[in-house]
């Protein structure tokens, strides 16, 4: 293993690993939801005053940590600290205390990584050609924290230049590493459609606006912005979730609600999607006597990583995973992740952290009351968080 510095950061790693696993199993136990993260970052701001590492609170129950180098530039790694309303049907020592919540995203490792690599920097902050800040995210599973600490200024004092984020993936062996060029995540935009008509019996429907029939119509014409309007080589979705209308099989209502989600992989698609759901929807209503009201929220924007702090991410990976541990991702996730919103202001890299263990039976997915994560990936996550750290500020 190639040493910068005499620097092993696998060895540093080693090291603490009992201390983070000891953390990760802490926050599994007490898992808490959205930004009523008063424990965890209780805990998380309890370690940060161990180790003399300065820091604020932000975004409700968020945390921006600082250590402070000898240099100008600042790398910023950010971790999610939430979990999810979901009862745990795992069997082991540190299972979930709370019915209903559970750490079923490997936030909980997340944490734990972090909190292991800023005891590792901090350690050697005089090495450092620069400057570390922690990002220790609330409700990245609801609304995205990350937005309200960027507008909260987190990026700056110092100013931030490039951010390095991970996910624990159970489709990725423990050991591995997986990244991808480009578009990573999915823009997520959900939306809600009222379609208003004239209500009356349904055996007389010519004195009626049927807002049922209305809304028929509108579900059918939608999808075909997706497989007539946009490139076929470029992913996207527009999905209805729901159809909410009537009361009796006889009776025609005045008001139908449909509601769904887009997600596109481009930002000039998420734009023309939005545009083109209102103009749409606007002209099948009118078009048949209705009138209507359109909620399009704006929700995560998309992820993408940057070709050149990935590339340098790939060079120092190798020395901690090796070359043939690394695998570059063909196709992105229709999925959304908050980090997408530190990608939209910074040159940013995120990748994704295999704890898949076949042997342990770790094989469940994320959000699954079955999920779990090997343990033995959270050194090699902190080693691959200081490594990539100290070159971007050091070489």
């Amino acid at each position: 293993m190639e040493k910068i510095n005499s620097i092993d950061f696998m060895e540093m790693a080693t090291k603490i690993e009992k201390e983070v696993i000891g953390f990760r199993r802490d926050f599994h136990e007490n898992p808490e939801l959205d930004y009523n993260l008063f424990r965890t970052s209780g805990k998380v701001k309890e370690f940060l005053r161990d180790e003399g590492i300065e820091y604020f609170e932000t975004a409700d129950t968020g945390i921006c940590a600082l250590i402070k180098g000898e240099g100008n530039k600042t790398v910023g790694i950010r971790a999610d600290m939430d979990a999810l309303p979901l009862q745990e049907k795992n069997q082991c020592e540190y299972c979930s205390k709370i019915d209903g919540r559970m750490h079923a995203c490997g936030h909980d490792a997340h944490t734990a990584i972090l909190m292991g690599t800023a005891k590792i920097l901090n350690s050697i902050k005089h090495e450092l050609k620069g400057n570390i800040k922690l990002f220790f995210e609330p409700a990245e599973e609801t609304t995205g924290g990350a937005r309200l600490m960027i507008k909260e200024g987190v990026l700056d004092n110092p100013k931030v230049d490039k951010i390095i984020g991970l996910h624990v993936d159970e489709r990725i062996e423990t050991g591995k590493v997986g990244l991808r060029k480009g578009v990573v995540n999915a823009a997520s935009n959900p939306f809600t459609i009222k379609i208003k008509g004239a209500g009356g019996h349904g055996a007389k429907p010519n004195s009626t606006i049927d807002p049922v029939v209305i809304a028929s119509n509108v579900v059918i014409a939608l999808q075909q912005i997706v497989s007539r309007e946009l490139p076929p080589e470029d992913p996207a979705v527009l999905t209805i979730g729901t159809i909410h209308g009537g009361t009796a099989q006889n009776i025609i209502p005045d008001e139908v609600e449909i509601s769904g989600i887009i997600r596109v992989m481009k930002t000039e698609h998420r734009e023309y999607v939005k545009s083109r759901l209102v103009e749409i929807t606007e002209g099948i209503v009118k078009s048949l006597r209705g009138k209507c009201e359109i909620d399009i929220e704006e929700s995560y924007p998309c992820l993408y990583n940057d070709d050149n702090v990935l590339e340098g991410f790939v060079e120092s990976a190798k020395n901690i995973v090796g070359k043939n541990n690394i695998e570059m991702l063909k196709a992105p996730s229709m999925g959304v992740e908050s980090f997408a919103y530190f990608s939209m202001e910074k040159p940013s890299v995120f990748y994704y952290l295999g704890c898949r263990n076949e042997e342990k039976g770790i094989i469940h997915p994320a959000h699954n009351s079955l999920f779990k994560v090997d343990e033995d990936c959270l050194k090699i996550g902190v080693a691959l968080h200081c490594k990539a750290a100290f070159d971007i500020l050091n070489k």
